[in-house]
């Protein structure tokens, strides 16, 4: 149990581990994902395959693992956030299995996910057993930047970087391929938020007041216009629109939160929206782009995929036509960047709704970690990181939807792709190991009692967090 401050009654709040409550949520989990596997072999071959029992228990099994793991290492972190992070990548398991059913000379993504799941679930715990404090990652702010700006633009060296469906995101080492900018989003955010914390006062004080407005100084740009000429280098040469709006938003968010001046957002959204107006106007890519999203019907064959995506959803309607009994293999990539439209063909709008509200709590309970952090620069980490994934989310769902220009974003924990599996499993690692200090009692914590004994509801918590 934790404690929060006291009551004038002399009541002192207790939080309980809840471990319990996880495990129950993490069953319900287990039974959603391998439920969909078990429902689309069922609609598509009529029987189950002799492998059925092994895929239930080696899914159960890493659910419980994982458990284990967190009751031991870190007993107090959030209950919500690893049965919702299960539950999202058994969604994910089960519709790229669906999907390697239909006929296709490539029928292993579901294998190929299903180790990357593994290995994203051996760095979760390993985050877990290593990083115990994550406050030692405040000390290396610049290295940390140099890092994860190096990875962002990796895939621009010449020799190393590969384009993959006209987008160079994508490095080649031998025969294996990694897309580097989801290492470069969590290194990047834990250096954004060192150097936000060292440098709060100067970036959130300093400037000239004129008519009511503190106008920033222009040494003080240095950070924002590092990052929109990343932003620019990534949305013009490696063509990758989702990812340039991605880092720059995360930064943006994370300066307006550490400074609280709206000048610091004005300038971001103005210098980003500037940098998208020319990208539009001088390069053929991002025009493309632009007019596939306003005027996707005028080109049938240009925009073959977005329009299918719009079928398969307006055929699913609300209910869905059921696991296994739609088409969503008529979508190009359906496994991955159309993930979500998959969903919504066989689950049906309510079955996307779900799923959409699942990230919605996922990143609730990240800013609620955030907001009731002792230190600020896990705060304005995990804040960040939180941050990271909804607008991941939001791009990616919102451009399979129509609502925005289709990205190149996967869809967290459901997507088929290793890179960012696994740097989205360590992102929950480390918002959970903050979550565990914040509702950890503080080692030197002696028995409290209310002032008044005759206090209604007055509770004494003791040092191992029980209560008498």
């Amino acid at each position: 149990m934790s404690v929060v401050p006291e009551f004038d009654d002399g009541t002192v709040v207790v939080q309980s581990k809840r471990r319990w409550t996880e495990l129950f949520m993490l069953l319900i989990a287990w039974a959603i994902g391998f439920g969909g596997w078990v429902l689309t072999e069922l609609n598509i071959n009529h029987e189950l395959p002799e492998t059925w029992m092994t895929v239930g228990g080696v899914w159960l099994g890493m659910a419980v693992i994982a458990h284990i793991f967190v009751r031991i290492v870190i007993p107090y972190a959030d209950p919500v956030i690893l049965p919702i992070v299960f539950t999202l990548n058994g969604l994910g398991l089960a519709m790229i299995h669906r999907i390697d059913l239909v006929p296709d000379p490539n029928k292993n993504r579901m294998d190929t996910q299903a180790m990357w799941t593994a290995l994203g679930l051996i760095l979760f715990l390993t985050t877990l057993l290593v990083l115990r404090d994550h406050r030692k990652l405040q000390k290396y702010p610049y290295v940390l930047f140099i890092v994860g700006l190096g990875f962002l633009l990796l895939p621009l060296v010449p020799g190393l970087g590969m384009s993959v469906l006209g987008s160079r995101v994508w490095i080649r080492i031998g025969s294996y391929s990694f897309q580097p900018a989801e290492v470069s989003k969590v290194v990047l955010a834990i250096a954004f938020a060192a150097y936000l914390v060292d440098n709060r006062d100067v970036l959130s004080r300093a400037g000239h007041r004129i008519l009511g407005i503190t106008l920033l100084r222009a040494r003080d740009l240095g950070p924002i216009a590092v990052m929109w000429v990343a932003t620019m280098l990534v949305i013009v040469y490696q063509n990758d629109l989702g990812t340039g709006m991605l880092f720059y938003g995360m930064f943006v968010v994370m300066l307006y939160l550490t400074t609280e001046r709206v000048g610091w957002a004005i300038l971001g959204a103005v210098s980003l929206v500037g940098g998208a107006a020319l990208a539009y106007a001088f390069f053929g890519h991002v025009r493309i782009r632009f007019d596939s999203w306003l005027h996707p019907f005028t080109d049938y064959s240009q925009n073959y995929q977005i329009i299918q995506a719009q079928f398969g959803l307006a055929w699913g309607g609300l209910a869905g036509r059921g696991w296994g009994l739609g088409r969503p293999g008529m979508v190009p990539l359906a496994w991955s960047d159309f993930i979500a439209t998959s969903i919504g063909e066989e689950l049906g709008v309510t079955g996307l709704m779900a799923v959409i509200m699942m990230f919605f709590i996922l990143t609730a309970r990240g800013m609620r970690t955030a907001l009731g952090c002792r230190d600020e620069f896990g705060k304005l980490m995990v804040a960040g990181l939180s941050f990271t994934l909804a607008l991941q989310v939001f791009a990616i769902i919102g451009g399979v939807t129509r609502l925005l220009p289709l990205t190149g974003l996967t869809t967290p924990f459901m997507s088929q792709g290793g890179s960012s599996l696994v740097a989205n499993w360590i992102i929950v690692a480390i918002i959970m190991i903050v979550s565990h200090r914040n509702r950890k009692p503080d080692d030197d914590f002696v028995a409290t009692v209310p002032a008044d004994p005759q206090a209604q509801n007055a509770t004494a918590v003791i040092p191992n967090g029980g209560t008498r």
